[in-house]
């Protein structure tokens, strides 16, 4: 054995065992019923089950609606941090991304526990607030990252050549952004159609999201439905995955 696969080992072992045979067992499950028996029952179900469709077209409504806030906030805050003549303290930026270091669930407890204090009716939006409230910096990380060091020289050449600020920043800076958009975008996206604790939480449990109906099925010990509905959740990811690959490849450039 080489010095480089010596090295190559323990991730190889980490891949098999955390990552592969986790996937093999959930398509084990999903393809089998109650008896241990192939069948498709379980995506049949899910796919004529009114509830779990309704819940799923809510999760997609939910992550959509929250993916869009932390655009719309994140972008100007991840412009602001890397724009040194409006941020010159390293501080800021470390105040932005600190919420990524504590514990989602704590953050989520501390939410909720705030609603309760102010008097606010949890429901649809206390689970927004709280998702924006979770998920922003991992929008605005991605973001920055690019912005900070994205080649100034293009956006100089642009104002040389007679273009306003907006037109530099439309034209230039949000075009060579892209990446860093679609990163934000599947750091947001995904695990706000998954999760469940943020939602039971923060809507005391009124509001049901996809990830929610998959702990359901598991702590019943409903294990075959439930991994079809992960097998479902995990071919989305994909899906979207391979999207966001192909942007990046046709993004990035002037327009």
């Amino acid at each position: 054995m080489t010095k480089r696969s010596s090295w190559a080992l323990p991730y190889a072992i980490f891949l098999v065992m955390f990552v592969a045979l986790p996937l093999i067992l959930i398509m084990f499950y999903a393809f089998r019923d109650a008896s241990g028996a192939f069948t498709f029952g379980n995506f049949t179900k899910f796919f004529t089950d009114t509830d779990t469709i309704e819940t799923f077209a809510l999760s997609l409504e939910v992550a959509i609606e929250n993916t869009a806030i932390c655009i719309l906030l994140g972008y100007p805050a991840a412009w602001i941090l890397a724009n040194k003549k409006l941020n010159k303290s390293a501080v800021t930026i470390v105040l932005f991304i600190m919420p990524m270091w504590i514990n989602a669930l704590m953050r989520t407890l501390a939410t909720a526990e705030l609603f309760n204090v102010l008097g606010f009716q949890l429901g649809k939006g206390t689970l927004l607030i709280g998702m924006v409230y979770d998920y922003l910096p991992f929008m605005i990380y991605p973001i920055y990252n690019i912005l900070e060091k994205m080649d100034k020289s293009y956006a100089e050449a642009a104002s040389d050549l007679g273009a306003t600020p907006w037109q530099v920043f439309w034209k230039v800076q949000v075009p060579l952004s892209m990446p860093g958009v679609i990163s934000g975008i599947m750091m947001v996206f995904m695990p706000t159609v998954s999760t469940f604790a943020i939602s039971e939480f923060l809507t005391n449990n009124k509001i049901k999201l996809f990830g929610t109906i998959i702990q359901e099925n598991i702590n019943s010990s409903m294990w075959n439905y439930g991994a079809a509905l992960s097998l479902v959740m995990l071919v989305i990811i994909g899906i979207t995955s391979l999207l966001q690959d192909n942007k990046k490849d046709v993004s990035g450039g002037i327009v």
